[in-house]
């Protein structure tokens, strides 16, 4: 008789929490063929069917009820052994890392440095991109770690609260007028980003309608083209301050600027993940302990 494993009950519960096949199998980077076949391999040991399949949908049978609950203690004691138990320079596994381009341009290697030296053997994917399409990542359970413009108001996220980044104005060494900001190009963040549209609205109310905004989802593209003189920006201090030593954009005051940027390192509270958490702690470290100059 065949034995259950770990790996069959926690796909189980990825099936459960998610929803279906198609979702539990991106969120455990699996195929659908390979979930399917631990599913099915798990029916078999039970003896028993543990999803109703009918009406074109997955719904848990009163022995698949039964399993959940079992299920879900197997998972947490196995993360304790994980915990108390495993040596971190011997736990194997990826890290599935989604971070913002501000974090990406400034602590972000810091933080990869920090997790290879607690977790040698860990493997690290990284994935770059606007806070909107992060968090949409970590509540489909494709990214493990977010750290975005946060925090994420969700029951099922535990949110850490990072050092936010201050916000300056800037335009190129030798502009002139850089004051008149209606007169000039704004250049920005992405369109779906809290930062362009809170900008929007201030220089709605600072300066009224007619000023052209372009947006980018590249900051290195937005101060570059600061230091071509083809407009002025909002963006982080930490990214500004190298370029304003090295004589190539200078900051401007207009009598205002938007608000820090607030960043969280976000992650799914359940399945808990020891791992993930100590990840999470070390952005938290590496945040705080950064200095742009």
């Amino acid at each position: 008789m065949s034995r259950i494993n770990l790996d069959q009950l926690s796909t189980f519960l990825a099936v459960v929490r998610l929803g279906g096949v198609r979702k539990a199998s991106v969120g455990l980077n699996l195929t659908q063929p390979a979930v399917t076949a631990r599913i099915r391999n798990l029916e078999e040991t039970m003896g028993c069917p543990l999803f109703d399949r009918t009406g074109g949908g997955m719904r848990l049978t009163k022995r698949g009820e039964m399993l959940l609950h079992h299920a879900e203690q197997f998972e947490h004691l196995s993360e304790l052994v994980h915990k108390d138990i495993v040596d971190p320079a011997g736990l194997e596994g990826t890290l599935r890392l989604g971070v913002s381009e501000t974090i990406a341009q400034c602590w972000l290697p810091d933080l990869v440095a920090r997790l290879h030296n607690i977790y040698p053997s860990l493997q690290i994917e990284l994935i770059v991109d606007i806070s909107m399409n992060l968090r949409a990542g970590l509540l489909g359970r494709e990214i493990d770690l977010a750290i975005l413009l946060g925090p994420i108001s969700e029951y099922s996220v535990d949110n850490i609260d990072l050092p936010g980044f201050d916000l300056a104005w800037y335009c190129a060494a030798g502009a002139r007028n850089e004051t008149a900001i209606g007169s000039r190009p704004v250049l920005t963040y992405a369109r779906h980003t809290r930062p362009y549209r809170e900008l929007k609205e201030l220089l709605l109310e600072k300066v009224g309608p007619g000023v052209s905004i372009f947006p980018s989802s590249s900051l290195s593209a937005c101060f570059r083209l600061v230091e071509a003189d083809m407009g002025v920006a909002a963006l982080p201090r930490a990214l500004g301050a190298p370029l304003v030593a090295e004589g190539r954009i200078r900051e401007f005051d207009p009598g205002w600027v938007p608000a820090p940027l607030s960043f969280s390192a976000s992650y799914l509270g359940e399945p808990k993940s020891h791992m993930i958490e100590t990840a999470a702690r070390a952005a938290l470290e590496v945040a705080t302990q950064f200095d742009p100059r």
